[in-house]
Formats: structure tokens, C-alpha cells, sequence
């Protein structure tokens, strides 16, 4: 239940949150206090009465979440924090400078900060995946607050959290409406029209309950309301107003990312600085739920036998939820392509189906590694680009997670280039601290599978739709970071170095290189971030700097680039020719496109006869 009320606490407690809005952005000289002060009371009342937080132990398994989704509007979290004696006045005081935890948007480097917000539309669809993590996974009573601002609400990741909310009945969801009708050039999309918010929530299956912004005394029912609704996610839509409290901005268009000019004005025009300090309430106690764990028995393939990497990603995946109960795993409705529904059989109350709503997978993704849980995520790659912006921010959130794309490249056929994924590898190559991984066979993948539940960070593993020979017994391992050089003698004239589908291309070409007495060098670069340099370089070495690359994916930022780097810092560089998607594909069989890509054993076996030919620029290596 929540504190008593006390209505004169909370006005001086929403003006001190104002106040020190103002102040933090006149030391700042920037930042957004009208967008702070327009949801001072939604937030005050918030704090005083209905969060349940223990400050000092952020880790707590029963505590509240609260995630500003307006991340803009941090000075009004981090005024909060002042209140509950998290921070200090002066701490405050350094706001958006280098060096301070109190960015301009919040960041994880807070202890109390879940996720990085700042992107509009990505909050409420996290809030999404904590909410699931707790009504079905933790099965712990706390809530999941999310602030929202209006002008947010024309993302379409919203409505992805609306309905992904709805249908999994998340009644320990509340989201929070700011609705002051001023963006950041001007009006909203429906303003003031707080009605049309009301009908658009309800017709996506939410108890909506409309307020004054400002009215204490209706917040205060609002959340009451709110979490005594059952069977289906709460919203409070309140009319606010931007810059509440300051006559120069209040209402006013023009003001939104800028500090005031007048703040010692403005400060006074609010009553002056205050110091109240409030309890927050702690969460009652408890513990998480944990499932039931057994021995790792991954699934083991005959060499020789041709399986699917994408059948073996799921069926490694449900070997590990049996191993690991806090493994979890979620997919865009093509699970049966995947192979995420092995998992989803195997252990259904892990796993979550996130429909074609490849942002809510991501952040759905987001919010369960919140709590600790394990998530591995699954669509077609070239759908995950939708996501991408989720992914960028899941980096700065410090998320850990893995992301399964299958059906990569032209090797998948007939489907044509709108289901190809030929940019996922250099995306994901880009994300800050981030795995790339891209088996070849099926005994590799599922130990790749297995390794990847223990990695920090985000994780990318690129599945293929053709079933592919199985090139390694159930008993190798592998590494992240590593690599497998299945060719070499010490007579090698070349290398071929390939990932995925090219690995087997690239065995083929080595045989007709070997008719014509040209010993090859062939190395499974089967993990593309991190890489395996010492065998690269060695390989340069043995060939005098003589290396193919191929790969089916487009030539920026992929294989081709990532071998490259290996050598930036060398005095003496390798001839890298380079093979990879550079024309527009169609629909065909596979092995048509991969020859009219020019990446199959032909053009593969063609480059590396051209290489040996030419003179060598690396005889003195």
C-alpha cells in the first residue's frame, strides 16, 4: 500500500525537483528542465508514495524498476535520487560534466539506472521484458514504472510494447504519460487530445486512466488504480504542462534542450532551494525463482552428415536451458525456421514469442538480462536491422545478450535479396564490445552456443539456411576468439580464409588448387569479432603474404575488412584479394547465386591462382 498522503509534503517535494531541474542545468549551461518540470508531481508522488526501492542495496530482487523512457528528462531522475539521499547536492552540481556519473541522458554507470534511455521509444519496451522477467520468470511481486513523454509516442516500438504488454497480461507494468503537448520543435502529433491517448490504450487492451498532470490528489488515485488492476497493463495519461511553475517557459514553444535564462528568477519564482528528504519504501522480501538444472549434454553430429547450423543453434539451445535454468530464449514468429521452437518445447515457460516486432525482441531482450536471466534471441538477420537502434543502445545499457540471424546471405536461395542479410556482419562488427561469431558446421555452432551463455556483452551468431556437411567431431572445441586452419602443409603458396557457408566453398577450391600443385592454406575464421590474428599473420607468413578472403556478405565492414585490420599496424602487408557480394542478387538456387556472387570454389580457386602467379611483394617475409 502507499505512504499516507500527504499533500503539502508532495507540493514542496515536486517544487524541490523543479528547483533543482533548474539549477543542474544552469551548471551545466544545457539540458532539458522544462521537460523535468512538467512531470514533477507525476514523479513526486511516485517517490514518496508507491515506489519501493532500497537505495543501498540496488541488487535487491524485490525492488521496483523505474526507467525514464524521456531520458532527455534526467535531471528530474537524478533530482529524485537527491531526495532519497542517493546522491549529494553537490554531486549534483556536476551534471553533464566529463568524468560525472549524471550524463545528459541516464547510463548503467548509476547503480540505481537499469538500462541507457535517451533514444525515444525504447524504455516502455524494455519495461516490457523486466515486466515479463517478473510476473514469469522471477514470479516476484515488484513493478515496473516507466515515464514516457508524448512526443515518443509516434515511435512504433511504443505500440510494439503495447500490444507485446497486452497480450502477455503485464499487470505489473504502469506506464506514465507526460503529455506537456510540446516537443522539440513544436506541437505533438495529438497535443492536448488526451482522449485520443485514452482510446488508442484501451483499444490495445490496457486500463487507461486519464489525469491532471498536476493534481496531487488524482495522481495519488491514478497509481492506486493502477496497481490494483489486474489481468492486464495499467497507463496514467496526464495533461501536463512543459516548464510548470516558471512563467518565462511555461507552455512556451521554443524552450525544449535549453537551459533557462533567468534560473535564479526562476528558482525563486518556485519557492526557493529546498532540502526534503523522503523515505523511499523497501520492497518486501524475497527471492527470485530458479529453475531446475541438469548436465550439459550438448547434441552430437556425425561427420560427414549434413545439418543445418540454424537446426543445430536451437538444438543446442535447448541442451543448454537444460543445463542452465537461467537461460532464456525469445523469437520474431519464425521460430520454426530458427529452430528457436526446440527451445520453446523443451522449455516452454522460458520461452517468449515476440511476433514480427523484431524492436520488442531486442528490448524484450534488454529488460530479462536485467534481472540476471540469459536471453538468446532469434529471427532471420536481415529482419534484426530493424532493431539496430536497440542493439546500439542495449551497448551502452551494458546488456548481456546473444542474437541469433538466421538465413544469412545469397546462400539461402529462391527467398531473393529482401531475406538475404548482407550488412549484419559489419553492423554487428560495430557495436562497442560486441561478438561475431559464423559457424560453419553443426557440432561448431552448438559449441559456440554453449559458450556464448557465459559472455559479456552482445553477442551475434549467424546461422545459415542450407543444411551443410558436418566438417568436425562432437568433441573439438572451440573458442570465441578463435579460429580452425583445416588445410596446411609447409609448402602452402595461399590462403583461403572463409566463414560459414564459404568455409565449405573454400575446402573445394583448395582440392582443385591441389590438382593443379598448388598447396592451400584453409582457415575457418569462424569468429570475425574477436579475431584470431597470430593465425593470420602466421598464415601471411607461409604463403609470403599470399591471402584469399570470401565471404557472403557485402565487401564493407565484413570478413574481408576484419582480415585487413589484422595487418593495419604491420610494416609489411599482405595481397588480400578480396571476394564478397558486390552485385544485387535475385532469386536462384544457391549454388547460382554463390557463382553469380563470385564467392563459390571457382572464383574462389581463380583468385587464388591469380595470386600465385603474380610476383610476390613479400618474398623477404
Amino acid at each position: 500500500m502507499a505512504r499516507v498522503n500527504d499533500p503539502d509534503r508532495r507540493h514542496e517535494l515536486a517544487q524541490q525537483l523543479r528547483v533543482d531541474s533548474v539549477r543542474m542545468s544552469a551548471a551545466a549551461k544545457s539540458g532539458h528542465p522544462t521537460s523535468a518540470m512538467s512531470a514533477a508531481e507525476l514523479m513526486a508522488v511516485l517517490a514518496d508514495g508507491y515506489l519501493r526501492y532500497d537505495f543501498d542495496t540496488p541488487e535487491n530482487p524485490g525492488n521496483d524498476k523505474l526507467i525514464f523512457s524521456k531520458g532527455h528528462a534526467s535531471t528530474l531522475l537524478y533530482a529524485i535520487y537527491r531526495a532519497a539521499g542517493a546522491v549529494s547536492d553537490d554531486e549534483l552540481q556536476t551534471y553533464r560534466r566529463f568524468g560525472s556519473k549524471l550524463e545528459g541522458h541516464p547510463t548503467p554507470v548509476l547503480p540505481w539506472v537499469d538500462v541507457a534511455t535517451g533514444s525515444l521509444g525504447q524504455g516502455l519496451p524494455i519495461g516490457v521484458g523486466v515486466g515479463l522477467a517478473g510476473k514469469y520468470l522471477d514470479r516476484l511481486p515488484y513493478r515496473v514504472w516507466v515515464l514516457c513523454g508524448d512526443s515518443e509516442l509516434a515511435e512504433g516500438s511504443m505500440w510494439e510494447a503495447f500490444e507485446h504488454a497486452a497480450h502477455y497480461k503485464l499487470d505489473n507494468l504502469t506506464a506514465i504519460f507526460d503529455v506537456n503537448r510540446l516537443g522539440q520543435r513544436g506541437e505533438t502529433m495529438v497535443g492536448w487530445d488526451v482522449d485520443t491517448h485514452v482510446e488508442r490504450a484501451r483499444a490495445f487492451g490496457w486500463h487507461a486512466i486519464a489525469i491532471d498532470g498536476h493534481d496531487l490528489e488524482q495522481i495519488d488515485a491514478a497509481y492506486a488504480e493502477a496497481v490494483a488492476t489486474t489481468g492486464k497493463p495499467s497507463v496514467v495519461i496526464a495533461r501536463t504542462v512543459k516548464g510548470k511553475g516558471v512563467a518565462a517557459v511555461e507552455n512556451q514553444n521554443g524552450w525544449h534542450g535549453k537551459p533557462l535564462d533567468d534560473p535564479e528568477q526562476a528558482i525563486a519564482e518556485l519557492g526557493g532551494e529546498r532540502n526534503l528528504r523522503i523515505e523511499v519504501r523497501k520492497p518486501e522480501a524475497g527471492e527470485a525463482h530458479s529453475f531446475a538444472t541438469g548436465a550439459l549434454e550438448l547434441p552430437r553430429y556425425d561427420v560427414g552428415s549434413e545439418v543445418a547450423t540454424r537446426k543445430a543453434y536451437g538444438e543446442a539451445l535447448a541442451a543448454l536451458g537444460a543445463a542452465r535454468g537461467d537461460v532464456v530464449a525469445l523469437d520474431g514468429e519464425v521460430s520454426n525456421s530458427t529452430f528457436a521452437e526446440t527451445f520453446a518445447k523443451a522449455h516452454p515457460d522460458r520461452f517468449f514469442e515476440m511476433y514480427i516486432a523484431e524492436q520488442q525482441l531486442v528490448a524484450a531482450a534488454v529488460g530479462l538480462q536485467v534481472r540476471g536471466w540469459r536471453p538468446f534471441a532469434s529471427t532471420f538477420a536481415a529482419f534484426l536491422s530493424r532493431a539496430y537502434d536497440f542493439v546500439r543502445m542495449a551497448a551502452i545499457s551494458r546488456a548481456n545478450f546473444v542474437l541469433s540471424g538466421s538465413h544469412a546471405g545469397v546462400s539461402i536461395g529462391e527467398d531473393g535479396p529482401s531475406q538475404m542479410a548482407l550488412e549484419d556482419i559489419a553492423a554487428f562488427r560495430a557495436v562497442h564490445g560486441s561478438i561475431v561469431l559464423h559457424p560453419c558446421d553443426a557440432n561448431q555452432t552448438a559449441k559456440l552456443v554453449a559458450a556464448l551463455a557465459d559472455q559479456e556483452g552482445i553477442s551475434y551468431l549467424r546461422t545459415l539456411r542450407p543444411a551443410t556437411a558436418v566438417l568436425y567431431g562432437p568433441d573439438e572445441e572451440f573458442e570465441v576468439g578463435g579460429s580452425r586452419v583445416l588445410r596446411s602443409s609447409d609448402e602452402d603458396e595461399v590462403a583461403i580464409v572463409a566463414a560459414g557457408i564459404t568455409v565449405h566453398e573454400a575446402l573445394a577450391a583448395a582440392d582443385a588448387l591441389a590438382e593443379d600443385g598448388i598447396a592451400t592454406r584453409v582457415i575457418d575464421l569462424y569468429s570475425i569479432k574477436p579475431l584470431d590474428r597470430n593465425t593470420l599473420r602466421a598464415a601471411a607468413d607461409a604463403t609470403q603474404g599470399r591471402l584469399v578472403t570470401v565471404e557472403d556478405h557485402w565487401p564493407e565492414g565484413g570478413l574481408g575488412e576484419a582480415v585487413l585490420s589484422a595487418f593495419a599496424d604491420e610494416d609489411e602487408r599482405p595481397q588480400v584479394a578480396v571476394l564478397a557480394v558486390t552485385i544485387m542478387p535475385s532469386s536462384g538456387k544457391a549454388d547460382e547465386l554463390l557463382a553469380a556472387a563470385g564467392i563459390d570454389a571457382a572464383h574462389i580457386a581463380e583468385a587464388a591462382r591469380k595470386l600465385v602467379r603474380a610476383p610476390s611483394h613479400q618474398a623477404a617475409r
